[in-house]
C-alpha cells in the first residue's frame, strides 16, 4: 500500500461525524494489528485495515479522532507531559 498524501488525509480528517454513514466505517474490533510487522508496515496495514483512520465505528458508536493544532507543534511526548502536570 502506498502512503496517504496530505491532501487524502485532510479529505480523511474532515469527514462529519454527523452525517456519515456508520455501516460505510470499519469496526475497529475487527482490526488484526501485526505485531511481526516493521513499525511502519504496520503502520500502513493498520490504514488499509479501518480506511479512515480518523473516522471510524466500535460496535455502534462512531468515533472521530482529532488533533489540536498545539499538537503539531509538539512532540506526543510534550504533549503527555503537558497533560500529567494537569493531574
Amino acid at each position: 500500500m502506498k502512503s496517504l498524501t496530505l491532501a487524502e488525509l485532510d479529505t480523511l480528517s474532515a469527514v462529519d461525524i454527523k452525517t456519515v454513514d456508520p455501516e460505510q466505517l470499519v469496526d475497529i474490533r475487527d482490526i488484526s494489528i501485526h505485531t511481526e510487522l516493521p513499525r511502519e508496515e504496520r503502520v500502513l496495514d493498520f490504514i488499509r485495515q479501518i480506511r479512515n483512520p480518523y473516522c471510524f465505528r466500535h460496535g455502534k458508536i462512531v468515533v472521530k479522532i482529532g488533533f489540536s493544532e498545539a499538537a503539531k507543534e509538539t512532540t506526543m511526548e510534550e504533549q503527555f507531559e503537558s497533560y500529567l502536570r494537569t493531574l
